[in-house]
């Protein structure tokens, strides 16, 4: 077991990745416009899109086998998700006031089964009810480095929808940042893990997702996106021994000299400060 893959030590994390000529994360209360902040018109990207992202990419690798089940996918069900614990547990439902018991029971077969519950944490008390769980992984919404431009792009289509009308094309459009790059944050809070189970085996697969989803969800509206950077710093203990904005703080970003625009990840520097780190923690690049 590698040092990113102990349950047992606190892990927090940088993820930067960027995107070219598309819309990394629509706002549907926007008309699906990449989403900003309006005061500083940074890019935004919600931990629920990165989390979507790491969901897709296990169910493609593991197609739903054994322990690596995925509870929030495209089309489920949630109640009938959870009645399945209580058909294998062959618990009785009496609906959302179940008694602890059994709502444990049911807790623990659905943190066993499904990868996104123990590792992200979810809340199963609607209708038949396995209670809630706190994931040890959390994330935090990316935020662009630079300001992105939202554009909308007219395109057209040499067939039109409905027979009869009096033209050859129809346009639409598209909206797009021409580039961004984007830096997240994440933590794994090892007392959390030790609730639902998750291990190294869930901490490897969630290493590899970050790194590799991208590449198994390729999008023509989201353009080209990809995992620039991945900084793991491990605790050697499940408190830890810094503070995680001052491990963060490490990790610096800076436009290169004469670049005005960024259109490309070589228009920055990463930096990274190695020099001084605190006793017991230790960084690993797995992107770089």
């Amino acid at each position: 077991m590698t040092v990113v893959q102990d349950p047992e030590r606190r892990h927090d994390f940088v993820l930067l990745f960027d995107c070219t000529d598309g819309n990394p994360n629509g706002d549907p209360d926007a008309g699906n416009l990449p989403r900003v902040d309006p005061e500083t018109m940074q890019g935004l990207v919600t931990d629920v899109c990165i989390k979507r992202k790491v969901r897709d990419y296990v169910a493609a690798v593991h197609e739903g086998r054994g322990r690596f089940g995925i509870y929030v996918e495209q089309g489920a069900v949630l109640n009938a998700q959870h009645e399945l614990a209580y058909k294998a547990e062959e618990l009785v439902s009496t609906g959302s006031k179940q008694d602890r018991k059994t709502i444990d029971k049911a807790k623990a077969w659905m943190c066993n089964r499904f990868f996104d519950v123990r590792t992200f944490g979810a809340v199963m008390s609607t209708g038949v009810n396995c209670g809630q769980v706190r994931g040890p992984v959390q994330l935090t919404f990316a935020r662009s480095v630079d300001p992105v431009i939202p554009m909308e792009v007219t395109i057209t289509r040499v067939a039109v929808t409905k027979e009869g009308e009096d033209k050859e094309t129809e346009m639409g459009r598209k909206t797009i940042i021409p580039y961004g790059l984007y830096r997240a944050h994440g933590f794994f809070t090892p007392r959390f893990a030790r609730d639902t189970k998750a291990d190294g085996a869930d901490l490897g697969l969630l290493w590899e997702a970050l790194s590799q989803m991208w590449d198994l969800d390729r999008s023509a509206s989201r353009g080209m996106v990809s995992c620039r950077g991945l900084y793991v710093f491990s605790h050697d203990s499940a408190l830890g021994k810094a503070p995680a904005h001052a491990l963060f703080d490490r990790v610096t970003i800076a436009r290169r000299e004469g670049v005005e625009a960024p259109r490309h990840f070589r228009d920055y520097d990463v930096m990274i400060e190695t020099a001084g780190m605190p006793e017991g923690v230790e960084l690993t690049a797995l992107v770089s």
